[in-house]
């Protein structure tokens, strides 16, 4: 079973701000929750190439995947792709103005799960999905906070 889930959101910050806190690797354990650990295997920061390892919990089971980023336009689009892990995997991020200084960001995952994300395969877009929009609310959060000063 393929899997293609779209999610989105709208984030009251300009896309510039949103796209460099979003497309940083570094970041992704601040705002998904599934995401255990980021590490570098090329040196930062992202660009077409970068490789980085990811440790993440999925459906009650341990992750560890590393990505490559195949795709870069910065504040418009970032896309990798697994280049290690336990299925191929694509995910996208886009942002995209909502107004003056908003930013509408999609996230999509898509792939075609093999071994244990075949098993699973009912249940994981669904999983997914769920799990995408929590963590587009919490970078929603993360990036609306104001600004100490």
């Amino acid at each position: 079973m393929a899997v293609d889930v779209l999610t989105e959101i709208v984030i009251e910050r300009p896309c510039a701000e949103v796209a460099a806190y979003a497309g940083d690797p570094s970041h992704a354990p601040e705002w998904y929750a599934n995401i255990d650990s980021v590490a570098w295997r090329t040196p930062a920061p992202v660009g077409v190439g970068s490789k980085v390892d990811f440790v993440a919990r999925f459906l009650g089971r341990r992750l560890a995947y590393t990505y490559e980023v195949v795709d870069l336009v910065p504040g418009e689009r970032l896309v990798m792709r697994t280049a290690e892990g336990p299925f191929p995997m694509e995910t996208a991020y886009t942002w995209q103005p909502a107004g003056a200084a908003s930013t509408r960001m999609t996230l999509r995952n898509r792939g075609e799960p093999a071994g244990f994300g075949k098993i699973a395969g009912p249940v994981m877009a669904t999983a997914i999905r769920r799990a995408n929009r929590k963590d587009l609310a919490s970078l929603k959060e993360i990036m609306e906070r104001p600004v100490a000063g």
